[in-house]
């Protein structure tokens, strides 16, 4: 784990991220969180998204635009605010103009391993291809975050994986937070019957929700959020009831209202709906993975994690020991968005462009 960085504290913050504007994810999340905690010390914070440049929208992914030819524009961008330090978000086609910008000028910059796109390639090309796949994309993750000066990854594990496949660069622990005037247990939680699963995220492929939907399991499953395969899922799965995305007051009751959370990614560094969920006083079921397997360590309370078996899991969790207000206590003693601005800040880079 990387240290703080002995340069001033910077004043005007650049952060540059693919994913930004209409896009709701757990990366957009979590740096809308870690402004305002910034905005709130009088930090300036500025983000350069998809929104100032001209953009296409992936065909298989209508809510998602990318940047089209960012690079001389976003010189101008950068120029023009004179950041103290930059931050590069996500390794799509602005982080990659931004990450070329900088490196030709000698500009330190920051990173973040936010999505394991190495995992989430190689389990979708033929499996002859898999390992290949996974290499060769690992290796231009590699080659984009060694260029920084710290890169920002969310557990112990995550950390480890990057350093057994070649990462050099210094890394950083940023956790996560959660808002708990908003997410607490229920007052008198009781056990629905038939038990309330929960799944909250985007309802695309690359979080494995069909594993979720097709759990053997005699439950109430309900689904929120948005994403391409949603009127296809609808079609498909007439008994499970999908509310699409809910925000503020309204999610925070769909974790209330549940027995367990189901978390079926496979390819998730984090998962900011996990510590929501605890903060709800829910029960987790999940792969072992990453994200979840260093949320909940080995904390029967908190839930139950399995290799292959995610029914098994569901099992385990319903009958997990522990209050809803245990679990509520344990992830706020934990997980604080100022203490992740703070980390966040922290580490920055400052740098003149004077």
């Amino acid at each position: 784990m990387g240290g703080t960085s002995t340069a001033p504290m910077p004043k005007r913050v650049l952060i540059i991220s693919d994913a930004w504007g209409g896009q709701i994810n757990g990366v957009v999340r979590t740096y809308q969180n870690i402004i305002a905690a910034l905005e709130a010390r009088n930090v300036d914070v500025r983000v350069i998204g998809p929104e100032d440049f001209r953009r296409i929208a992936l065909p298989f992914y209508k809510e998602i635009e990318l940047a089209i030819l960012p690079a001389r524009p976003l010189r101008r961008l950068i120029e023009d605010y004179a950041p103290d330090a930059i931050h590069i978000a996500v390794e799509g086609p602005l982080g990659w103009a931004a990450w070329r910008y900088c490196t030709a000028r000698g500009i330190p910059f920051t990173t973040a391993f936010h999505t394991d796109f190495a995992r989430y390639i190689a389990l979708r090309v033929p499996k002859f291809l898999s390992s290949f796949a996974e290499r060769s994309v690992m290796a231009v993750l590699r080659k984009f975050h060694n260029a920084s000066t710290c890169v920002f990854v969310a557990t112990a594990r995550i950390e480890q994986q990057l350093r057994d496949s070649g990462f050099t660069a210094p890394m950083v622990r940023l956790l996560r937070g959660v808002d708990y005037d908003l997410f607490y247990p229920a007052p008198h939680p009781k056990r629905a019957e038939p038990p309330r699963l929960l799944y909250v995220g985007r309802v695309s492929k690359e979080k494995n929700i069909e594993a979720f939907l097709t759990l053997p399991i005699a439950a109430e499953k309900i689904v929120v959020g948005d994403g391409p395969l949603l009127p296809h899922l609808r079609k498909a799965y007439g008994s499970v009831r999908f509310t699409g995305s809910l925000t503020g007051r309204a999610l925070a009751d769909a974790y209330r209202d549940a027995d367990v959370f189901v978390f079926p990614s496979r390819t998730d560094t984090f998962g900011i709906v996990l510590i929501e969920a605890l903060a709800s006083g829910l029960p987790i079921a999940a792969f072992d993975e990453p994200g979840p397997s260093d949320i909940m360590g080995h904390d029967p309370t908190l839930g139950a994690i399995s290799d292959t078996d995610l029914a098994d899991a569901v099992r385990r969790a319903l009958a997990a020991k522990g209050s809803p207000q245990e679990r509520h206590e344990k992830t706020k003693a934990r997980y604080s968005w100022p203490e992740v601005a703070d980390v966040f800040h922290k580490n920055l880079v400052c740098e003149s462009h004077g």
